[in-house]
């Protein structure tokens, strides 16, 4: 798929019911890369007519996952553009001309049932499906008289218009990924298309108004949309679009670490590890769901990561750049087999974008949680970053790895220092006092030789000496090389440290 005959439109089109799953934002990242491969355009819309499942706040989530991740949009919600308004529950006037039109042309009808006629029916009937074979018998324009259809309509009786199915007719769909999907209409029932109670259009109607006049030439979805493909195609063909259809493609799902089920929230509850890409506060609960960003990845190495579960670029490249995966991104390089979520890996990549991310960044995002700890943000931030940065993952890490240059050790590890610190270890710390307080010159490199060469030309252990220093500076046995810490502790903390140490310690 090395060009397209038309510039692409695709859109991303999530509805308000809560935070979105990773899964949607890979769907998100797909439309995205697809777009810019080709030069087109993406489009966002919320789908939102399913009013009781609204949940506040979700619409401005959607906009700050997408801008934080950098999944830039060219038309649609938060944008404008020429195909407004954007929200679904804003376009109930234009979606009432295609119902009316497919009440007039007698492709759909109006279906009267109860919720308690319609659980009669499932009851009476196994594998009851409301289609061509059990309308006749249900209370709808086709099986009632005239007189019956007006006094229901005089006495404002609530109304579903469905669809007209037709039987036995094979429906096939060109899927890019998939390739041919073909199925008997006879298994498709007649599905809602609109509820007179909230007057809105479900999703199988409004999103093919809404693609069909805003131009859509490709459907980029996820797996669970499939066996609506050949029902879409059905409406296509009802409101007179089909010449016009987008082009389908539906990804493999993002499946469980283990491989056995569609990822979901529990998963990430039960493994400690996020779905969402930002934190999520439920507005009725209060319960927070953790995200991405406030664990302390960037949003180049979730993009980089989420791209290749279930796409590649063909060769044995893993880290990619933004503009080197646009590059890349053709639709028939994605799996039709889900992917399982390694979130492992997904640290591996955070960890590797963390080693060439500017100090400056860096800092940036672990300043907030200084100040969180209590701790003055010292002029050397940067410095001390640089010497920790290759051994963490997540960005909270390096707090672990740092605190002890912001907090002088009020105790040190029991384990560490009986192994240790060794009877000689006392006069050994005093040696190393006079040792800093003799250098002229403060840099890294001059440090780590001094402290060699005292140690070889009075013949002491090596990890006797450094240890024992080790355990005095941070308390225990972790950091960088000590030159390191001594330089970037400073002469009079290094020492005041020491001085601590031979005094606790004895």
């Amino acid at each position: 798929m090395t060009s397209l005959p038309q510039k692409p439109r695709v859109r991303f089109a999530p509805s308000p019911t809560g935070p979105l799953h990773i899964g949607g934002v890979r769907t998100a990242l797909y439309n995205y890369l697809f777009a810019r491969h080709f030069g087109g355009d993406m489009l966002l819309r919320i789908e939102d007519t399913d009013s009781k499942r609204f949940v506040p706040g979700a619409e401005a989530y959607i906009l700050e996952s997408l801008q934080w991740l950098g999944i830039e949009i060219d038309e649609g919600v938060g944008i404008g553009g020429d195909h407004g308004p954007y929200r679904q529950s804003e376009r109930r006037d234009i979606y009432r001309i295609y119902v009316e039109q497919l009440l007039r042309e007698g492709k759909a009808y109006k279906a009267y049932d109860t919720a308690e006629e319609l659980e009669a029916a499932r009851e009476a009937i196994p594998n009851f499906q409301y289609d061509a074979t059990t309308r006749g018998s249900m209370k709808n324009d086709l099986s009632l008289s005239a007189e019956e259809i007006t006094a229901l309509e005089v006495a404002g009786v609530p109304y579903v218009v469905r669809i007209k199915i037709e039987p036995n007719e094979e429906v096939v769909v060109e899927d890019l990924i998939r390739g041919e999907v073909r199925i008997n209409s006879s298994i498709i029932d007649d599905k809602v298309l609109y509820k007179s109670s909230d007057d809105l259009p479900t999703y199988h109607l409004a999103n093919i108004v809404d693609d069909h006049l805003m131009g859509i030439t490709h459907v980029i979805r996820g797996e669970e949309w499939l066996p609506s493909a050949p029902l879409h195609k059905l409406l296509y063909r009802a409101l007179g679009w089909e010449d016009t259809m987008p082009v389908f493609a539906h990804l493999a799902l993002l499946l469980k670490p283990e491989g056995n089920g569609k990822l979901s929230k529990r998963d990430g509850d039960r493994l400690g590890f996020p779905v969402f890409p930002l934190e999520w506060i439920d507005p009725q609960s209060g319960a927070i769901s953790m995200g991405y960003r406030e664990s302390g990845y960037l949003p180049e190495a979730v993009v980089n990561f989420l791209a290749l579960l279930g796409w590649n670029p063909g060769d044995n490249r893993e880290v990619m750049t933004r503009e080197e995966l646009i590059e890349a991104f053709t639709l028939d390089k994605c799996s039709k087999s889900g992917a399982k979520f390694d979130f492992e890996k997904g640290k591996w990549f955070n960890h590797r974008y963390l080693q060439e991310a500017p100090l400056t960044l860096i800092k940036e995002l672990f300043i907030p949680i200084l100040e969180q700890q209590g701790v003055a943000i010292p002029s050397n931030l940067e410095a001390i970053l640089q010497v920790v940065r290759d051994r963490v993952q997540l960005i909270p890490q390096l707090w672990d790895e740092t605190s002890f240059f912001f907090i002088a050790p009020e105790a040190y590890d029991e384990k560490t220092a009986k192994k240790r610190w060794k009877s000689e270890s006392p006069t050994q710390m005093r040696e190393v006092i006079a040792l800093l307080q003799e250098q002229s010159k403060w840099d890294c490199n001059t440090l780590g030789e001094a402290l060699n060469n005292f140690i070889q030309s009075n013949e002491y252990n090596m990890g006797g000496v450094m240890n024992a220093l080790r355990l005095a500076l941070v308390g225990a046995p972790k950091g960088p090389h000590i030159n390191e810490i001594i330089y970037l502790l400073g002469l009079e903390e290094s020492i005041r440290r020491i001085k601590r140490a031979i005094e606790v310690l004895g």
